[in-house]
């Protein structure tokens, strides 16, 4: 696991990043502006393998969950997990696919609720025009 954090990349090598951005295929355009708005807004760059294992104390902190609630998230299931003689570990990868499909719920959620409210709302305004 490499850690970058914006102090290590002076703000002139951010800008040339913008710039070689410009001139590669969409794939890597994508990552690069990716890793050059986390740099300019502070935010900490880990490039892990995705095979690697994290500690579910990481795992929480890196959801942003308490430890309890992810050991109820190991147990029912929901993330996969394996033993380490007592301790239990989480590849990355399945980490990273629980978030992927959260925030795709969440954004289907949230999706469903704006479709009802203007449904609400066509039916309310078909009410007023009958009166």
């Amino acid at each position: 696991m490499e850690t970058i954090t914006n102090g290590d990349v002076p703000a002139a090598q951010i800008d040339q990043l913008d710039q070689v951005a410009e001139h590669v295929g969409p794939e890597m355009h994508e990552l690069l502006v990716s890793l050059s708005r986390c740099l300019r807004e502070g935010n900490e760059i880990v490039a892990v393998d995705s095979d690697s294992t994290i500690t579910p104390s990481r795992a929480a902190s890196s959801l942003g969950m308490s430890r309890s609630h992810l050991y109820k998230l190991l147990d029912s299931g929901e993330i996969p997990f394996h033993r380490v003689g007592r301790d239990r570990r989480i590849r990355f990868s399945d980490l990273t696919s629980f978030e992927e499909q959260r925030q795709s719920d969440r954004h289907e959620l949230a999706e469903r609720f704006a479709s009802q409210q203007r449904t609400r709302e066509g039916a309310i305004e078909e009410l007023v025009d009958l009166i």
